[in-house]
């Protein structure tokens, strides 16, 4: 069969399996799968663990299992052997969730996939889950066109089970059990497009350092009226030690963190960039560099959330202690230890007026940068191409995924490849979080095509 031939039947086989990959995908929404028991019951976590267990099992990988990790999360591991001089790929993806946030904010049900306006929505759509139902659906087309045959090459799925918490359970699974993950190609599904429709490799991750900070200021909260003016607010200090972490352009601004790195890769329009990332009218982007190096050449520091009283039930009381929860993400050639102390170290300088300061930290991941050439590259860049009728480009991404750093120094010689159907409208992370079932397709479609051509 010429490859001509092989690209059609299996745009064909994928196609006609697209029903079939939103009714996973509804099932696979539908559990709440936070790993985090004090938002949601673990037992949603076990339940989509096993329906991923399930649905790789069905397409013949054997030993299809859930195993422990360390921080407790069930890492599922599926396999089919390599046939005699075939290479293995390793095909990951994980089944834990972001939390919704704020359910109110939400256009359509959290937990029911809904279509709306061609795109799919739901938590857990595209961030993974869609990327879980890309490897099934490329497997189902592949294995629908072998008559009988095995699969071409070996293949491994592991599918994680709290990446979103970052509590590094994969990570410290993954280097005492190289032999059951042991591959010469590795496909890290937990990434995107630059746009729909536009292939893109992800060349570079940034990595994150995540800390609580408490401000200490009073034994016990006073009267407004009564000492305000002189009693220290804790409230006021952490606003103002926040303060201290940008400048009035928005730059990040950590004392001793170097923030003026350039991005010499492809260029994200600031027009574009506005749209993708919902930019009110009028407000104005952040930054002295351009939208490539703020998201993928340079630290950013985000503070992800505040424990203050609540403006409903307030009391006019000035509060002893105030806590926020800051995300550092570091480029790739920072070291995040290093940038731990230093973060550390300028929040332990900043805080105002002798306030005492606790500094607890969260967890801490090193940026990672892909490499190019390879066989395993070479396939990938000729199924792109086949599939979307265009050539691949590549990308940074501003987010973070420790595990790249675990793979890449238990396996040296393997080959990582960052790809995944989370292009910006997905709005991952985010309330009303969708995918676009057209890069389930060309994704699904782009896999088969790889582990078909892709030999050492």
């Amino acid at each position: 069969m010429t490859d001509d031939a092989r690209t059609a039947e299996l745009r064909a086989q994928v196609r006609s399996l697209m029903p079939r990959a939103k009714a996973d995908l509804a099932q696979l929404v539908s559990y709440r799968s936070v790993a985090d028991a004090r938002q949601f019951p673990p037992a949603e976590c076990h339940r989509a663990a096993q329906w991923v267990a399930d649905a790789f099992a069905e397409l013949g990988l054997s030993d299809a299992d859930l195993h422990e990790t360390p921080d407790g999360s069930a890492a599922v591991v599926a396999r089919y052997p390599a046939p005699a001089g075939a290479p293995t790929v390793l095909l990951y993806c994980h089944y834990d969730v972001q939390p919704p946030l704020d359910d109110a904010a939400w256009r359509t049900p959290v937990w029911e996939l809904t279509e709306h306006d061609g795109r799919w929505y739901g938590r857990g759509v595209a961030d993974c889950k869609g990327n879980i139902v890309t490897h099934l659906t490329a497997l189902r087309a592949l294995r629908n066109t072998l008559d009988g045959n095995g699969y071409p090459v070996g293949i491994t799925v592991v599918a994680e089970g709290s990446e979103e918490q970052g509590t590094g359970g994969l990570e410290a699974f993954v280097p005492g059990h190289a032999d059951l993950l042991r591959a010469d190609a590795l496909v890290i599904a937990d990434c995107g497009n630059f746009a729909v429709g536009v292939p893109t490799f992800t060349q570079t991750l940034r990595g994150n350092v995540n800390v609580l900070v408490t401000v200490e200021t009073l034994s016990g909260p006073v009267h407004s009226g009564m000492f305000g003016g002189a009693a220290p607010d804790a409230v006021a200090a952490l606003i103002h030690l926040l303060a201290t972490l940008r400048d009035a352009d928005g730059n990040t601004t950590v004392a001793g963190l170097p923030a003026d790195q350039v991005w010499d890769g492809v260029q994200y329009p600031a027009d574009q960039f506005r749209a993708d990332a919902g930019v009110l009218d009028g407000v104005g982007l952040l930054g002295g560099g351009t939208v490539s190096d703020m998201l993928w050449a340079r630290p950013a520091l985000t503070v992800l959330g505040i424990d203050v009283p609540p403006v409903v039930g307030s009391a006019a009381a000035i509060q002893p202690s105030a806590r926020a929860r800051l995300n550092l993400r570091i480029p790739p050639g920072a070291d995040p230890d290093a940038a731990l102390k230093t973060l550390t170290a300028h929040l332990e300088s900043q805080v105002p007026w002798g306030a005492r300061v606790h500094i607890e930290t969260e967890g801490t991941g090193s940026p990672f940068r892909s490499g190019t050439g390879g066989p395993a590259r070479r396939a990938m860049e000729d199924a792109f191409a086949a599939a979307y009728g265009r050539a691949a480009t590549t990308e940074g991404q501003g987010g973070s995924i420790p595990l790249c750093n675990v793979f890449a120094d238990t396996f040296p010689d393997a080959e990582i490849m960052l790809i995944g159907v989370e292009e910006p409208k997905c709005l991952i992370h985010a309330p009303n979080e969708s995918v676009d079932p057209g890069e389930i397709e060309h994704m699904a479609l782009t896999e088969a095509l790889f582990l078909t051509s892709y030999t050492r």
